[in-house]
């Protein structure tokens, strides 16, 4: 085991100033029994924590990193944008192409407006829903996370079901009760809401690749049977591609898949490491935002000129590069080694299975499938703990949760692949012998 003197120095300093010394819940390692690591560098698909550890990672910043940490052309657009200034409360030509582009990429976004966070991006696209329509309830699917708005935090993934907390203190009732809650990949339980309140549903927002329960992909047909339910009752959908858009295709991964989404939510990639979130849709829903139309919405930092530059540059890169297939090859290679390392769990009376979606994956361990957030539940927490570390043991850093999802950037090498299938199979390995 690596030295972690320094971070557990730093994660001691932290807890003093700092509640529960992180400033995102998942980074506090929790769900697997340890103090987190502290990074000080990163580079590619390498990072470097404070005890001067070397990991080869895929967390990738949650997502943000898909052409790895501090790729040089990124580095050098925010350099150059920052000797410019830093923020002028004021528009300025490169919201004007980032704008221009997403719009280029995505057909339902004729209209952009950039805002700061995905969680900015989700109280935006209900306010406009529900504008839209007159109509105060919205459809969520369980373990599906939209940001951490007062009516997103009811049954939400990721950090909540690491937590064991799916629901938050502070959530008036009121606000927590106009939000329905829908099975995924369960068009049946979207129908029984739209037949309990036919009139009152504004829409229905979804992840069309759900990534925060861990990877869970739409049943064939599933995304669009819900835009029709959805139309047929006069509500709207939302698609939530803070971490899929851009990241399985160039664009919007609903388009791919046929569906128009009424609203759609950006972030993570298009601003390149930075700060960043969007909403986007047809002109004639989007122009109910102020200053044309009656929403209000507003942000000192929206469309920040660095965010917006770093945002610009990775998305130039990935246009010219179109390094998609590359990343599905290099998912797929990662998919098919863990799916081996399961076969060793079962050997030694143990499940799991393996969830893909392009560069996105996890590895659950105990349930046999996952297609919802019920399913995902049924992971063994403890073993999976043991996973984690004997991993972070050989250098490898995967998110510190089973509700996570794994990324692959285009730094990762099949060398690196390779190395990281190796670990999996000798982690499990160590489970089957009962080693921590």
């Amino acid at each position: 085991m690596t030295s972690r003197k320094k971070s557990d120095e730093l994660f001691n300093r932290a807890s003093v100033k700092i509640p529960g010394a992180v400033n995102s819940p998942v980074r506090a390692w929790k769900a697997v029994g340890a103090n987190p690591i502290f990074i000080e560098s990163g580079s590619g698909a390498t990072l470097i924590d404070a005890d001067g550890n070397s990991f080869l990672d895929y967390v990738c910043s949650y997502g943000p990193a898909i052409l790895g940490h501090a790729h040089p052309r990124v580095t050098q657009a925010i350099a150059e944008q920052a000797r410019l200034g830093l923020g002028f409360g004021a528009p300025t030509r490169l919201e004007v192409e980032l704008a221009e582009l997403i719009s280029s990429a995505i057909k339902c976004a004729q209209k952009v407006r950039l805002v700061s966070s995905g969680t900015e991006a989700g109280i935006t696209a209900l306010r406009i829903a529900r504008a839209a329509t007159g109509r105060p309830n919205i459809i969520k699917f369980d373990g599906c996370y939209h940001g951490h708005s007062d009516s997103m935090l009811v049954r939400a993934g990721s950090g909540g079901m690491t937590l064991g907390q799916p629901d938050s203190a502070g959530v008036p009732s009121a606000l927590a009760a106009m939000t329905m809650v829908a099975r995924y990949n369960s068009i049946e339980t979207v129908e029984g809401l739209f037949r309990a309140a036919p009139d009152k549903i504004a829409a229905v927002i979804v992840e069309p690749v759900a990534a925060n329960m861990g990877v869970v992909n739409p049943d064939p047909g599933s995304l669009k049977a819900l835009a029709e339910i959805a139309h047929h009752n006069g509500a709207l959908l939302i698609c939530d591609e803070v971490i899929s858009g851009f990241r399985l295709s160039f664009g919007s991964v609903a388009e791919s898949m046929g569906i128009a989404p009424d609203l759609i939510m950006l972030g993570k990639i298009i601003g390149g490491g930075m700060p960043v979130g969007a909403v986007a849709g047809p002109a004639k829903i989007m122009d109910l935002l102020a200053p044309i139309g009656p929403v209000y919405q507003a942000g000192t930092l929206s469309g920040n000129p660095v965010s917006v530059r770093a945002g610009l540059e990775t998305l130039s890169i990935l246009k010219e590069t179109n390094p998609y297939a590359a990343l599905d090859a290099a998912g797929a290679r990662l998919e098919a080694g863990l799916h081996e390392a399961v076969k060793e769990l079962r050997k030694n009376g143990g499940s799991g299975c393996v969830n893909r979606a392009g560069s996105l994956l996890t590895m659950f361990i105990g349930p046999e499938r996952v297609r919802d957030a019920d399913e995902a539940r049924g992971c063994d927490g403890g073993k999976f703990a043991k996973f984690f570390h004997g991993m972070l043991d050989r250098g490898i850093n995967i998110p510190p949760s089973q509700f996570e999802a794994m990324f692959i950037s285009t730094a990762h090498t099949n060398a690196d692949i390779d190395r990281t299938i190796a670990a999996a199979r000798e982690s499990v390995c160590d489970l089957a012998r009962g080693k921590s």
